[in-house]
């Protein structure tokens, strides 16, 4: 095997990092934070699924718009304006190919996930007795925007529940798709990082006449998402769970669906012309993207996507899966914790949620980072709905990254270890 190494290659003027393979310690100069200490000690970040860490490149290409070019794109005419709008436009053209779009125009700028969500409810024209279907472990994102419509449109929302192991259950859904105006779910779950096997969930929701929306923001930061292979209608993503920006997404529609979506918000840079009775809207994707834009925000998007795709998702995978087996294993030999979703650790991602009977997993949380700087979260992880149809109070979630270690992994037992005892 190569020996790991990375270089600099210049391609239309931005440099790019190559990773022939993954070296964790080179990796981590790319992150600031991971080359700090708190009271003498280094930092443990196991909150990657909340908001990953940014590279140095992510941060310097945004300043640089800040220093060398903070114009507006599409209104100035300008050299300034003129760059702001052809850096836009690459990054565009980036998202599209990072996802296998047909076209740059099937995708959307957006602030997160959760507004993509809001977006697709609010535009898709509903009607009364129109059927919503999700499953069991939807992020408030893809729950309440369904519940409001339940309310204000009487439309009707079915959940697919999941097996006792946390797998997807084909046989209710099979019968529950049936005359669904659209199916909505969560591709990756970040309550515990468990897939649906979404091109087959596709593809009998299309058999049945249903539209399909996959919430793509735990899965787009760590495998490969083929919107063109899974055929998928709608499909968004954080760019902040993926090296990005915070108040970045992306909201992917096919576009013959996504020209038929009304705009729920308008005024500036989403029409062509106004008068004082009526108006033009421009064309998908603008039309959605109203007001002045985060420029600095979409140029990291692009250097995001260019970092992701250098490290490479097989060495994504494996080095999740490396990690996730080992704090699995070692928190099974502990009887007390109970981990969520299933027992294979390479079914649920780098995500490991876990919880201990009649324990408030916040002080897990709060202990850890007291005596080792170990940053994970706690809590119901806007998964209100799943913890409380279950009566679990909260859990302790691990969620890992490529930037994540075997030393880091082993720490964090360790420190699991001692907490237990004092427990």
């Amino acid at each position: 095997m190569a020996p790991s190494y990375f270089y600099f290659e210049n391609n239309n003027d931005c440099d790019i990092i190559v990773y022939n393979m993954i070296d964790i310690k080179k990796i981590k100069n790319d992150f600031p934070l991971l080359n700090k200490q708190i009271n003498s000690k280094p930092i443990i970040y196991f909150d990657s699924a909340c908001m990953s860490l940014k590279p140095r490149q992510v941060i310097e290409a945004m300043n640089e718009y800040y220093y060398e070019y903070p114009a507006c794109a599409g209104r100035s005419s300008h050299r300034l304006g003129e760059l702001v709008t052809n850096k836009v436009k690459e990054v565009r053209q980036i998202v599209a190919k990072f996802i296998n779009a047909n076209s740059e125009k099937e995708i959307v700028f957006v602030r997160n996930t959760t507004e993509a969500i809001n977006l697709l409810a609010n535009s898709l024209n509903f009607k009364e007795n129109d059927i919503i279907l999700t499953t069991d472990k939807e992020h408030n994102s893809n729950l309440i925007p369904w519940q409001a419509l339940v309310n204000k449109k009487g439309i009707k929302h079915l959940i697919v529940k999941s097996r006792d192991d946390g797998t997807f259950d084909f046989e209710s859904y099979r019968k529950l798709v049936k005359g669904v105006t659209l199916v909505s779910m969560v591709h990756t779950s970040n309550l515990d990082g468990m897939t649906i096997p979404a091109k087959e969930i596709i593809k009998i929701a299309h058999e049945n006449g249903s539209l399909v929306f996959l919430d793509a923001a735990q899965s787009a930061p760590h495998k490969k998402i083929d919107v063109k292979d899974l055929d998928v209608d709608f499909l968004a993503f954080s760019c902040h769970k993926m090296l990005g920006p915070t108040g970045t997404g992306i909201f992917y529609a096919k576009y013959g669906l996504l020209e038929k979506l009304d705009p729920f918000l308008v005024g500036g840079d989403t029409v062509e012309y106004s008068t004082y009775e009526s108006h033009k809207m421009l064309e998908a994707p603008e039309k959605f993207e109203a007001g002045l834009q985060n420029y600095a925000g979409i140029i990291g998007i692009g250097e995001a996507v260019k970092y992701l795709e250098a490290i490479g998702f097989d060495n994504i995978k494996e080095q999740e899966l490396k990690l996730n087996s080992f704090i699995t294993e070692e928190l099974n030999k502990l009887s007390k914790i109970k981990i969520i979703g299933s027992a294979d650790s390479a079914l649920r991602s780098g995500i490991i949620s876990f919880y201990i009977k009649e324990t408030d997993m916040h002080q897990i949380a709060l202990m850890l980072d007291e005596m080792s700087n170990i940053m994970i979260r706690s809590g119901q992880h806007c998964v209100h709905s799943w913890f409380n149809d279950k009566k679990i109070k909260n859990s302790a979630r691990v969620s890992l990254y490529f930037y994540n270690t075997m030393e880091e992994a082993e720490k964090f037992i360790s420190c699991i270890n001692k907490i237990i005892k004092i427990l």
